[in-house]
């Protein structure tokens, strides 16, 4: 976008096609946060067990409360986003860099084991909070980008993938680098791991290479009308049908990747007999995502999206209730390689659907305008405090099945109770999801009325006087 000048914003010309390059730089910007979200996701729980030794109820409050915190500042953090003035390099971008050298060392402090005991609960939640509160400082603005790219759905679309793409292989990285220090601990013949207090320092200077003048002009600010409060936006955005229903099927959908995901490497370790392969099954799973990210945008486009969300995400149920039943390396790497499918597919579908929400409401509501992070936050709000409470309640049913910290073996309850954390409880919340999504009312049909009308006269006209 051109940068705004004296006399005010120059006209804006959002329907040319993005370059490669601006693509790039968009998705490039996702990566570094998903390298640390990884590795909070799949180790952070096992760290807290058995590195940081406090007690599995310790370590369910460490994680509920601090994801439930984490909900709870992004719609603080997309309220004060909406009252924050433009300035050279626009509205966004002055949050992500402004958070990043404070986040770089919450994160660091997160993995560092204290020389006190006593204490270290309350050093690990205060952490995890402070670490969830900076995350969400970066991601709203960030994720709201996508908004101001292009007023051509496709050319969203394709930038999503891209940035997807990215966000996975940074997810694989994470999960590359910590998994390979877990594995290594747990070839010690020594049962306990050996702290590990320097892991995981990633680069955030990429917060330097997102192109600044993306950001300066912004496309669906008004121009001459005043803007509605925040409250009232807020009301009109939770009485939106479209948007209840799709943060409401990807929350449950949420919850159940949550669950497979937070208690995959104590199940190999404890219940599947499979501690030395853990790290490349992770492995399997995140680069079978970051190659089926680009067939699902084919899909989607070819077929719609929501019927790419069915397929990608039941493709899940099966194979996780398989490598219950026949825990084995083979159908361990089976069942890796087919998860990366839905893991894609539950990372692409929700955003990719989100910017079509968003429209849908701009033209049912013309006259609310710049409530655009108001649905990106409040949708990770409910998805993010939906994990959380899942993620607590997980680790807390460990604690009264007798999870024994620091042990090499765990107690049979611990095991049937892994096996329906990965097993049965993620199959009930994603049919429960997929119901909820049958009453998804944007279909491809809705997609075409929806661009058709942006360029009708009377579209035209109010898209023009967005962008001016």
């Amino acid at each position: 976008f051109d940068g705004a000048k004296k006399g005010g914003r120059e006209n804006t010309d959002l329907s040319h096609k993005l370059s490669l390059c601006s693509k790039l730089c968009f998705a490039i910007g996702g990566a570094p946060k998903e390298v640390a979200a990884s590795a909070t996701a799949f180790f952070l729980q096992i760290y807290l067990l058995d590195v940081a030794q406090i007690t599995a109820f310790q370590a369910s409050m460490v994680l509920f409360i601090g994801k439930a915190w984490g909900a709870v500042t992004d719609p603080v953090v997309g309220f004060f986003i909406t009252k924050s003035r433009w300035t050279k390099i626009g509205r966004l971008m002055p949050w992500m860099v402004g958070c990043t050298p404070f986040l770089v060392v919450s994160y660091f402090f997160l993995w560092f084991v204290p020389p006190f005991i006593g204490g270290r609960f309350v050093w690990y939640l205060g952490f995890y909070c402070l670490y969830q509160t900076l995350i969400t400082c970066f991601h709203v603005p960030y994720s709201a980008l996508t908004m101001f790219l292009s007023i051509d759905q496709k050319e969203r679309d394709s930038a999503t993938a891209y940035r997807m793409t990215m966000e996975v292989l940074g997810t694989l990285v994470g999960a590359a680098i910590q998994g390979q220090i877990v594995a290594s601990a747990h070839t010690l013949k020594h049962s306990t791991p050996l702290p590990f207090s320097y892991c995981m320092l990633f680069d955030t200077l990429h917060t330097h290479i997102l192109i600044p003048h993306i950001t300066v002009s912004d496309p669906y600010a008004p121009r001459t009308e005043k803007q509605i409060p925040f409250y009232r936006g807020f009301i009109l955005v939770m009485r939106h049908g479209p948007y209840l229903t799709l943060t409401a099927a990807f929350l449950f959908i949420t919850v159940a990747i949550q669950l497979v995901q937070s208690n995959f490497v104590l199940f190999c370790t404890y219940a599947a007999d499979l501690r030395d392969h853990f790290q490349n099954i992770v492995l399997t799973i995140l680069v079978s995502a970051v190659i089926s990210i680009p067939l699902w945008q084919w899909f989607l486009q070819r077929f719609g999206k929501k019927t790419a969300a069915f397929c990608g995400i039941t493709w899940i149920m099966p194979f996780t209730l398989m490598l219950v039943f026949i825990p084995n390396v083979v159908v361990a790497y089976v069942v890796a390689v087919s998860s990366g499918l839905s893991v894609a597919a539950s990372l692409l579908l929700p955003w990719s659907m989100l910017p079509d929400v968003v429209d849908d409401f701009r033209l049912a509501n013309p006259y609310s305008k710049g409530h655009e992070a108001i649905f990106y936050s409040f949708y990770v709000f409910f998805t993010k405090f939906a994990a959380g409470i899942s993620l607590g309640v997980s680790t807390l049913c460990l604690e009264f099945a007798g999870y024994d910290t620091g042990a090499c073996k765990q107690p049979a309850p611990v095991v049937y109770t892994l096996k329906l954390l990965i097993g049965a409880a993620p199959v009930a919340f994603i049919v429960t999801g997929l119901m909820i999504l049958l009453l998804y009312p944007i279909s491809e049909d809705v997609r075409s009325i929806l661009s058709l009308r942006k360029q009708t006269p009377l579209g035209l006209s109010f898209v023009c006087r967005e962008i001016c």
